[in-house]
Formats: C-alpha cells, sequence, structure tokens
C-alpha cells in the first residue's frame, strides 16, 4: 500500500504540473513557474526511484544541477525579453523578428 503511495503522489504532481503549463501560456513568467514545479515533481519521482532499488543518489545530485541552469537560463531569457519588449506577454513577443 505504501508503494502506490511513493509511486501516485510524484505521479499526480507531473500530471497536474503538465495541465498547468498547458493551459497557462499568456505569461512567461507563469510558464516558468510551471516547468520548475514539473522539475521539482521529476526530481521527486527520481528520488523515490532511486531510493526503491538502493542506487546511488549522484544522478540526482547531478539532475538538480542541471535543473538550476535551466532555471537560470529561463530567468535570463525572462529579463532580456521584459528589456526589450517592456513585459512577459506573449502575444507582445514575435520570433520572426532580429
Amino acid at each position: 500500500m505504501i508503494m502506490i503511495m511513493y509511486w501516485s503522489l510524484p505521479s499526480i504532481l507531473l500530471i497536474m504540473g503538465f495541465f498547468v503549463f498547458v493551459s497557462n501560456r499568456k505569461h512567461l513568467l507563469s510558464m516558468l513557474l510551471s516547468l520548475e514545479y514539473i522539475v521539482l515533481s521529476l526530481f521527486l519521482l527520481l528520488f523515490i526511484y532511486l531510493n526503491v532499488f538502493n542506487y546511488e543518489s549522484f544522478f540526482c545530485m547531478m539532475f538538480l544541477t542541471f535543473s538550476v541552469c535551466e532555471g537560470a537560463l529561463g530567468l535570463s531569457i525572462l529579463v532580456s525579453m521584459i528589456r526589450t519588449h517592456g513585459n512577459d506577454y506573449f502575444q507582445s513577443f514575435n520570433s520572426l523578428q532580429c
């Protein structure tokens, strides 16, 4: 019974994160927050998986390192978009312009 709870809670969190990411596409900041939520739920799922099978947790540290780099890259894109366009709406951002 406890094993079902170990796997079901992160899976439900992951599905909720995907739902929020797909349904909320107006602001870049809200999309970045939902992506970070998905990454944290994946980290929880990975941590539980590695602990159940008694593997080493070095991959979790590497996963966290890459997720921090992803977050920093997203924030730098957000700052540059706000500096050039004045807001973070996707409607005002045209990807075809140089």
